[in-house]
């Protein structure tokens, strides 16, 4: 599955994206929380910092950035400074503000927090002061934003709703953007406001409901795995949906489909710092993973890492691609994981080498692993970030002159040997004389070989050096190899006296008799 993850990942182009809905600005006053202030029973907070980032669908938008998309904002704003600041920070991320209307009859939305800390420890949220207007937009600005957007409905691979309720998504606006998109076959993913009445986005392609938001939506408690694919049911049906992503935080998501039945893509643990913004990215990732054609299964996946590793950052932060690259890899950790074809193993390097790790590779049989394999792999895996050890066929053994009763062990349990030990990444198995495909294929920073090998006489340090890398050999254990620990065990059994087989009785055993 990490390969696959990273493969969709790695092939979601630059689609362009129509982000629709609610944006805020969000202003962070950082500080010290000391003491109790002698004026009220409070914490007082001695600010050194603030902070201004975007909230809302102008945050959907700038997570869409961070995932390299194109993306263009169709929005509300006031005329006031705190529009101004929203709009230089939208073009200091590159969205296309020609979709951002001004109401000179309502402020722009602002979430302003306050956030202390205390023994130099993280600093959490001690008070949210909002200022805003929820009223919807007059009839003359939505007929303006639908005017611009519907001609150009065909320019998009995907339109996001982003709805905190603050005015912008009405029947007006979204009605008519909905039934455009459908005729176009462009789809519309809608991270729904919390309410009893989700009628407004009938039609969308996928709503992206919370535990609250599906609860209010169908009145069923979200408590259990099933209570969330039967509410995803619901939502696909009441609402012409084809699909329903409910989003269940330390659980995952349900992904429910029309016709078919949910399923549950569940996510790793996370250390939660700040749940702000999560939802902004789940839609973000559902909305670039959905324009770039991946499967909705996977969409749910990648949604999972984008989601946590939000939640992992202090406030609202944009996470990119190349983050999420390496919490995939970082999380290859299990032995089936690492067990790579040389296909997926060239995927995972090279996304690798563009996070500026150091590939190391080393090569060998490892028929019988002992402590000179573990200690010489320990040292190899010093050498850089990333350890690949490439181990001989079974054919490719027996063809290496070695006698006839090798490999002991079977390629598939070498390899699970070696996926084993912490010190490597990724195992994989050639069949070739030589390890000279894989070198010039992987192209690893350090080749690396343990045992009493001269420079000159590891091979494919040729080609290793050719395109400047190094080329290392590693010391031994003196007097520890698989030929002599072989050898050995042939020589004890040559010279040791069979031990009669047991008699096996089909009798019954007798009680208090070990056996």
């Amino acid at each position: 599955m990490s390969y696959q993850l990273l493969e969709r990942l790695e092939n979601l182009g630059n689609p362009r994206i129509l982000v629709i809905g609610d944006a805020i600005l969000d202003r962070y006053i950082w500080g010290d929380a000391e003491r109790v202030s002698q004026e009220a029973p409070v914490i007082l907070l001695r600010a050194d910092h603030d902070e201004e980032r975007l909230g809302g669908a102008a945050n959907v938008a700038n997570m869409v950035r961070g995932l390299e998309a194109e993306v263009t904002l169709a929005t509300l704003v006031g005329s006031d400074a705190d529009a101004i600041r929203m709009r230089r920070a939208l073009d200091a991320a590159g969205v296309d503000c020609s979709a951002v209307f001004t109401d000179p009859d309502r402020p722009t939305t602002v979430k302003e927090r306050y956030l202390g800390r205390a023994q130099n420890r993280h600093p959490h949220q001690m008070l949210r002061v909002d200022r805003e207007q929820r009223h919807p937009l007059s009839a003359e600005l939505a007929r303006q934003m639908v005017d611009m957007i519907v001609p150009t409905i065909h320019d998009y691979q995907a339109i996001l709703v982003s709805d905190y309720g603050k005015g912008v998504c009405t029947p007006l606006t979204l009605r008519p953007i909905i039934l455009a998109a459908r005729e176009a076959g462009v789809p519309v993913l809608v991270d729904p406001r919390p309410g009893s009445d989700y009628s407004l986005y009938h039609g969308s392609t996928a709503v992206t409901p919370n535990r609250l938001e599906t609860k209010l939506a169908t009145g069923r408690e979200i408590k259990t795995i099933a209570d969330a694919c039967a509410s995803g049911n619901e939502l696909c049906d009441m609402l012409g949906l084809t699909h329903a992503f409910v989003t269940l935080d330390s659980d995952g998501i349900v992904l429910a489909t029309a016709g078919a039945e949910p399923q549950h893509l569940p996510t790793r643990k996370r250390q939660v710092y700040d749940i702000t913004g999560a939802g902004d990215m789940v839609l973000a990732m559902i909305g670039v993973g959905w324009a770039a054609g991946i499967p909705p299964a996977d969409i749910a996946r990648l949604a999972n890492v984008a989601g946590g590793l939000e939640v992992e950052r202090v406030g609202v932060v944009p996470i990119r691609r190349d983050e999420m690259l390496a919490d995939l890899l970082a999380n290859v950790g299990s032995m089936p994981a690492k067990i790579c074809s040389l296909d997926e193993l060239e995927m995972h390097v090279a996304a690798r080498r563009r996070l500026g790790q150091k590939i190391v590779l080393t090569n060998g049989c490892f028929d019988l692993l002992h402590v000179g394999h573990v200690t010489y792999l320990s040292q190899a895996a010093r050498e850089g970030d990333c350890l690949v050890v490439a181990i001989n066929s079974d054919d490719s053994v027996r063809r290496l002159n070695k006698a006839p009763d090798r490999p002991l062990f079977s390629e598939e349990h070498r390899a699970t040997m070696l996926a084993a030990l912490e010190a490597v990444n990724y195992v994989t198995v050639f069949d070739d004389a030589t390890p000279h495909n894989l070198l010039n294929r992987l192209k690893p920073d350090v080749l690396v070989k343990g045992g009493t090998y001269a420079h000159d006489e590891i091979v494919g340090w040729e080609i290793v050096e050719s395109y400047g890398g190094t080329v290392k050999p590693l010391g031994e254990i003196p007097g520890v190899s698989t030929t002599r620990i072989v050898a050995a065990l042939r020589e004890q059994k040559a010279n040791r006296t069979p031990i009669p087989a047991p008699h096996m009785s089909l009798a019954p055993k007798s009680a208090g008799v070990l056996e």
